[in-house]
């Protein structure tokens, strides 16, 4: 184990763990909180357009998918609430509008995307200092974000129009968490994949959620689960050669298996025998 540190790519890979570790588990617990959980899976698929169309630019496919994401997630937070298509149809469109038009600009592109299916189904072992800048640059924004304006994050997630009544801006704040969610999805799509993210986003959460109602309580433990999902499913990953992402979130799957039987086994009745003296 100990020499695996000696490899710069592994060194990397634990790097991108501990920021995708953060920026899921603060944006994770703001979706899960405020269940968006199907707007953000649609999200995630319709940045495969974006890395299509960096792919047929010649310029970086994160950085196509992170335009396109967050004019995806705009997109769909202004017409949910100014048309009168359901925000379920909607999420549907934009979802399989990206992904036909990632496959169509792939194709198009001249030469083999060697490296694709990482972008699919992530590969950790493979992030480069440019995604780790990324990543760090999303979590430092995050954290400040979180820090300065939680009180009105509270209050947007539980009761929009209870926080209107206070002066909140309601709409400008959706707009941001919305871009922050889009962008905290396509930068961690290295890591596990544009398929596999979502999962990243709500499992930690869930695992956080049986211990705690505390939403900020609920935000470190998610953090946590997150980093002890993300580093161990990195180490077997390796140790048994099979694709890094999926390892990830099924790792994160036997670590909410394995607090809820514990939590379980805590409070179930004990049962206690009494002598008739």
């Amino acid at each position: 184990m100990i020499e695996l540190l000696s490899y710069r790519f592994f060194i990397h890979a634990l790097t991108a763990a501990v920021f995708t570790s953060i920026t899921c588990g603060i944006i994770g617990t703001y979706i899960v909180t405020r269940r968006i959980v199907f707007i953000s899976g649609g999200i995630s698929h319709a940045s495969f357009g974006g890395v299509g169309a960096g792919y047929f630019l010649g310029i970086n496919p994160i950085l196509g998918a992170a335009v396109f994401s967050v004019l995806s997630a705009l997109g769909i937070q202004k017409f949910s609430q100014h048309t009168e298509l359901r925000e379920d149809s909607l999420i549907g469109i934009m979802w399989s509008f990206g992904m036909a038009l990632g496959i169509i600009f792939v194709f198009l592109t001249p030469g083999y995307a060697a490296n694709l299916m990482s972008y699919l189904f992530g590969d950790i072992l493979t992030v480069s200092l440019s995604d780790i800048l990324l990543l760090s640059i999303l979590a430092f924004v995050l954290v400040l974000v979180f820090v300065f304006l939680y009180k009105e994050i509270l209050l947007v997630s539980f009761d929009e129009s209870y926080a209107r009544s206070q002066g909140i801006p309601v709409q400008g704040l959706n707009y941001l968490l919305i871009s922050l969610v889009a962008l905290t999805i396509v930068f961690n799509i290295r890591v596990v994949g544009i398929i596999l993210v979502i999962s990243l986003l709500t499992i930690p959460q869930a695992t956080a959620n049986i211990l705690t109602r505390n939403h900020r309580h609920m935000i470190w433990l998610s953090i946590f689960f997150a980093m002890l999902s993300s580093i161990s499913g990195l180490f077997l990953s390796y140790l048994f050669n099979i694709p890094s992402g999926a390892t990830i979130i099924f790792t994160a799957i036997l670590v909410f298996i394995l607090v809820k039987i514990v939590k379980l086994f805590r409070s179930s009745p004990k049962k206690s025998s009494s002598n008739p003296g």
